[in-house]
This record gives C-alpha cells, sequence and structure tokens, in this order.
C-alpha cells in the first residue's frame, strides 16, 4: 500500500507521516510539500530521519502532481490555515485551498485512490457562532453552551478559508459521485502539540507556551481585551490516532464527515491558558490588552466528537495540561528552534 501526505511537511502532515510510518506495516508514506511554510525545513529532516521521501511540488503544479506514481490513498493535509490570509492574501488561499484539492481529487480519480480530507471548524458561520454566547455573560454559561456538531450552519460567511474548505468538502463528493472510491471529511478544532510553529492566527497554544518559555508580551485581542475567548483543542498525537483508525476502515466505514476536537472535556480560554503557562514554564509575561479584533474571530467554539466517538469507539486521551507540557518540554530539547518564535 501506498499513501501520500500533501502538505506533509507541515506541523499536521509531518506528525501524520512519522506515526504511520512507525505504526503501519508493508506500508510506503510519501510526503509532497513545497517547503515555503515556516518550519517546513525542519520537518522535512525530521522525514528523512524515518526514510519518508517528499516531492518539493507545489499543490498547484497540476503536471507534476498528474506524473507522480499511483497511491492508494491521499491525505490531504495542504492548506493556508491563517484565517487573517483570508484578508491580506485572498488569492493565495483560494488557490491553495480549493484549487489545489481540485488537483489532489483528479490524481485520486486517476489512480483510483482513496482520500481522507482534513478539513476546518471554520467552515461554521461566524455570525452564528457569534450567537452562541453573550460576552457579558461568558464565565457563568460556558458549560451551558451548544457544543457543535456536524449540522451547525454553514451557509453563512465564515471568512474565505473556511469557505475554501466547505468547497473542498463539496467538491470531493461531487468528484466521487458515481465511483467506487471512499472519502472520509474531518472538520477539526485546534490542533496543538510539539513540532508546531504557532502564530497569533493559527497555533495559539503553541505560540504562547513559546512566549512564557522565551518571557516576550502578548496580547488579549478582541471581546473587550479580558482574554475569555474559548476553544477546546486536541493534541497532534490524538489526531494521529483516529486518521489511523479512519484509513484502516475506510473499506468499511466512509464517505461521513465528522467534527473531531478536543470537545466539552479540553477547552480552555486565553486567560486560563495563560496561567497554565505560567505554571508549567515559571515564568509571568505582559499580556497587553487591545478590544477590537479581526472580523472573522469569534469568541468560543466547543466540539461535539459524540458522532466520531460513537463510530469510531475514539477519544481525545491527552488534556490540555498535557498539551502545553508536551509543548514546554519540546521547546526546552530544542532550544535552536526558539528563532521561529522571536
Amino acid at each position: 500500500m501506498k499513501i501520500l501526505i500533501t502538505g506533509g511537511c507541515g506541523f499536521v502532515g509531518s506528525n501524520i507521516a512519522i506515526f504511520l510510518k512507525k505504526n503501519l506495516r508493508n506500508v510506503k508514506i510519501f510526503s509532497l510539500d513545497s517547503l515555503v511554510r515556516k518550519g517546513s525545513d525542519i520537518n522535512h529532516k525530521r522525514l528523512k530521519d524515518f526514510k519518508i521521501h517528499n516531492y518539493k511540488i507545489d499543490i498547484l503544479d497540476k503536471k507534476k502532481i498528474a506524473k507522480l506514481q499511483k497511491f492508494n490513498l491521499i491525505i490531504d493535509c495542504c492548506a493556508e490555515p491563517a484565517i487573517e490570509a483570508s484578508k491580506y492574501n485572498p488569492d493565495k488561499v483560494f488557490n491553495t485551498n480549493l484549487v489545489g484539492t481540485f488537483n489532489i481529487l483528479k490524481k485520486c480519480i486517476t489512480d483510483k485512490s482513496d482520500i481522507i480530507f482534513l478539513s476546518s471548524s471554520r467552515v461554521y458561520s461566524i455570525e452564528y457562532l457569534r450567537k452562541l454566547i453573550k460576552e457579558k455573560k461568558q464565565k457563568k454559561t460556558i458549560s451551558k453552551i451548544k457544543k457543535i456538531d456536524e449540522n451547525f450552519i454553514t451557509s453563512e460567511a465564515s471568512s474565505l478559508y473556511g469557505f475554501t474548505k466547505l468547497a473542498s468538502e463539496k467538491l470531493i463528493k461531487e468528484m466521487f459521485y458515481q465511483t467506487n472510491l471512499k472519502y472520509i471529511i474531518n472538520r477539526f478544532g485546534v490542533i496543538a502539540g510539539p513540532w508546531q510553529f504557532g502564530k497569533q492566527d493559527q497555533g495559539f497554544v503553541a505560540l504562547w507556551v513559546a512566549k512564557h518559555v522565551l518571557k516576550k508580551k502578548l496580547n488579549y485581542i478582541g471581546f473587550g481585551g479580558t482574554g475569555n475567548q474559548v476553544r477546546d483543542v486536541i493534541h497532534i498525537d490524538d489526531v494521529c490516532k483516529i486518521i489511523f483508525l479512519q484509513l484502516r476502515k475506510i473499506k468499511k466505514i466512509n464517505n461521513i464527515t465528522f467534527n473531531v476536537g478536543g470537545g466539552r472535556q479540553n477547552y480552555i480560554s486565553l486567560k486560563n491558558l495563560t496561567l497554565l503557562c505560567q505554571k508549567i514554564t515559571g515564568n509571568k509575561v505582559k499580556i497587553g490588552k487591545k478590544t477590537k479584533t479581526s472580523i472573522f474571530d469569534i469568541p468560543i467554539y466547543i466540539s461535539n466528537n459524540k458522532k466520531v466517538l460513537k463510530t469510531y469507539k475514539w477519544k481525545p486521551k491527552k488534556n490540555i495540561k498535557t498539551i502545553v507540557k508536551d509543548i514546554f518540554i519540546w521547546l526546552n530539547d530544542n532550544k535552536k528552534l526558539w528563532k521561529y518564535f522571536k
């Protein structure tokens, strides 16, 4: 069996590639990555250590993609994941996330390859997510807030990034219609863990830990600048495990969309993340306050994992404390990487 992981030198793709290499026999793992993102050079070296070959090809180069060898399964992790890029670089978001998916799907059709597609919780409509909670009552009502399942509203604006992910989901269904090819779509929430070179609008947990390690200033942005925004967080190891289960069972369980996140047991506010980082790193940093935020920002998101739990008997095992501690240990063991967070 041959598996191609697009975006294989990114945070998620590289961890999945290495996990599968360690846990699957008689399977060859390949990566496709143009190596232009921050940290991709580091992850490329990690793949080499496990003898995983990377094709240095842009996802938009349809001719080179078409000429690649055949694969039995493609795990599509390639994306421009930063929400704010929807404003400052819309062409890149649209082309990488949607045209790139189209190119990969054409390869799937030609080779008769199944696909596991990494979508996003950001496909859900911003205004309806904002209506879930009122800022002044946030502290008292989080436990009662609706956990977002796969049927939540997607019909209104969700950012260009969210649109391209939702459109890619639809594209998979259209192109696989009346074929025997199988797909799984995962709408992941916030993913975090070692080897993530986080920034403000993507990978904030790793950024938060790194800034505490480096004793660098941070900011609470938006919703009053109080740090009460809430997200559920899933450890990259738990992501790898659900992908592993899905690819092993894809011939029997397929053509389904799942929400996959930390869920009701693993959410945290920025304020509480700060306290946790202080406890684990032993450092305190200055926290600025900016009341205004991006038009794409939301005050809260917690995944409803009921469907994926019932289907695979899987649930995330690593809590937010473990996630922060694992990132802290990784940073301490790799001080040469601190420059990526400065």
